[in-house]
């Protein structure tokens, strides 16, 4: 069974066109399938548009966030619904094309479990795929994930790989990394690409002050997740061992040399140094402590299936 996923806000002038290339495709490559449509917050008719495909689809379901909560909930909120065996994400601009879910389906065939689309012939700002290959740039080099196009919405997963992932903010766009660091197969497929035709893209030039912070996060997540303590105490002793020599230093020159310190600017960095080095390094440690306690006694679940909803068509 399939699953496609589409996160949806304010796409109430093409998401019939949408609905209805999809169902143009999908039956045709999936005997079973479901199509799970996530409103975002929408402000315009796009429920309402929703709404009418649960009326005429058993295979459509549609929920409703009662505010825009961000792409990262809706499609943690989709897979954590989602009952196929294969997860498919799609963005209903159109821009990517349903007639290519066969090569996501021919290439998870071939054992992988997260198949990333490739915009190669991008139909977008030229800014905007400029920062698109710079950042995938980096990823390479950062993490050895070899990928032209990691930010592309058109996606193929297993059921396994997103059944116990977390993610929030911005992380959504690095979701093909979490499951390399984990030991996920990602590959990629040539996908054809259209320019935006209906609606307003939800994402400009911001987006590369947005993409900066998540991948210093991706970062430390990849490196140490599991042993904070080893970047913050690294980070902390430093600190400390800056500040104590400063200190050091100080002291020598008013005990043996006479010397006036409190008015030395130094002085005030030196101590600044020590206290800062003491609340880094802690900060590393408790953040170990945390992790332990999380193994030792796991808590609830991460899972959005408590997020407010204005509307699901599961509520009969």
């Amino acid at each position: 069974m399939i699953t496609v996923i589409v996160p949806a806000r304010d796409e109430e002038e093409g998401i019939k066109v949408f609905y209805d290339e999809l169902m143009k495709y999908l039956p045709d490559a999936a005997k079973e399938y479901e199509v799970i449509f996530v409103d975002d917050g929408s402000t315009d008719k796009t429920l309402s548009v929703l709404k009418s495909f649960v009326q005429k689809n058993k295979h459509v379901r549609v929920f409703s966030f009662k505010r825009n909560r961000g792409k990262a909930d809706a499609l943690a909120y989709g897979f954590f619904h989602a009952q196929g065996d294969i997860i498919i994400t799609m963005d209903a601009d159109l821009q990517d094309k349903p007639s290519q879910i066969k090569k996501f389906l021919a290439k998870h065939k071939e054992g992988v479990d997260v198949v990333c689309g490739w915009r190669k012939y991008r139909k977008d700002k030229q800014k905007m795929v400029v920062i698109s290959k710079f950042f995938n740039y980096i990823i390479g080099v950062l993490f050895g994930l070899k990928l032209h196009d990691i930010d592309c919405g058109f996606k193929l997963f297993s059921k396994d790989a997103v059944g116990k992932l977390y993610i929030y903010g911005g992380l959504y766009r690095f979701i093909p990394l979490l499951l390399y660091q984990e030991g996920y197969v990602v590959d990629e497929v040539i996908v054809e690409h259209e320019a935006r035709t209906y609606g307003k893209s939800k994402y400009g030039f911001s987006k590369v002050w947005k993409n900066l912070p998540d991948l210093f996060t991706m970062l430390f997540l990849a490196k140490y997740r599991n042993r904070p303590l080893h970047f913050f105490g690294v980070i902390g002793i430093i600190f400390l061992l800056v500040g104590f020599i400063i200190l050091l230093y100080l002291t020598y020159i008013h005990v043996f040399l006479g010397q006036q310190i409190y008015r030395r600017p130094i002085l005030f960095g030196g101590v600044l140094l020590v206290i800062s080095g003491f609340q880094v390094f802690f900060t590393g440690f408790l953040a170990d402590l945390m992790i332990n306690l999380s193994y030792s006694s796991p808590g609830e679940s991460n899972t959005p299936v408590n997020f407010p909803l204005k509307y699901s068509s599961d509520k009969k």
